[in-house]
């Protein structure tokens, strides 16, 4: 099951799983309510449910995927690529990675603006929202091998931070703003 925690703000190897102290750890419910992150387990490391990733994909019109592998042997230039994917940014389109083999973490910003990382391991199936700053790192295991989804031709153009203007970012605080429209109406009424 995947694991989402609040990070802590050392400066210390990005690989490290840094919590904060005491550490604070996230439901996938609160995830996905906070930020619009998606969490699916498609399978594990003896294999894949073919079954519910093909609904998946059906679902969500995933009309092309490909694979990549980060780990020093298989990815030119890994060193800065790892400087890249670990830069904060965003994306015009949702980010879908499935985990087949390795693990890694996805951090992703909440409301108030804070780090969450999520730790994604075999089976897992992150989709991360258009318009929210995220990044990504491998683990100190230092592999991860993931198959990217699109809905159309394959894109994968990070904006780096500051990109507020761009209208995905927009759409999205919109959304997020929407969403604490939504809890602060359902939260119960305090009688004195």
């Amino acid at each position: 099951m995947v694991r989402a925690w609040y990070m802590d703000d050392s400066d210390e190897d990005q690989r490290l799983e840094h919590h904060t102290n005491p550490p604070r750890f996230l439901e996938l419910d609160t995830l996905n309510q906070d930020t619009g992150v998606e969490y699916f387990k498609i399978g594990d490391e003896s294999g894949l449910d073919g079954t519910l990733l093909n609904q998946i994909k059906k679902e969500r019109n995933y009309a092309f995927e490909d694979e990549i592998t980060c780990s020093r042997e298989c990815l030119a230039d890994y060193d800065n690529k790892l400087k890249i994917f670990y830069k904060e940014h965003l994306h015009t389109d949702e980010e879908i990675r499935l985990v087949v083999e390795g693990s890694g973490y996805f951090d992703v910003r909440d409301q108030e603006d804070r780090w969450i990382r999520i730790e994604v391991v075999p089976g897992d199936l992150l989709i991360i929202p258009a318009g929210i700053y995220h990044r990504f790192t491998l683990d100190a295991k230092n592999y991860i091998r993931a198959k990217r989804f699109f809905v159309g031709e394959p894109v994968w153009t990070p904006y780096n931070r500051p990109a507020d203007d761009m209208d995905c970012r927009k759409e999205y605080q919109q959304w997020i703003k929407s969403k604490k429209s939504q809890q602060s109406t359902h939260m119960p009424q305090v009688s004195s």
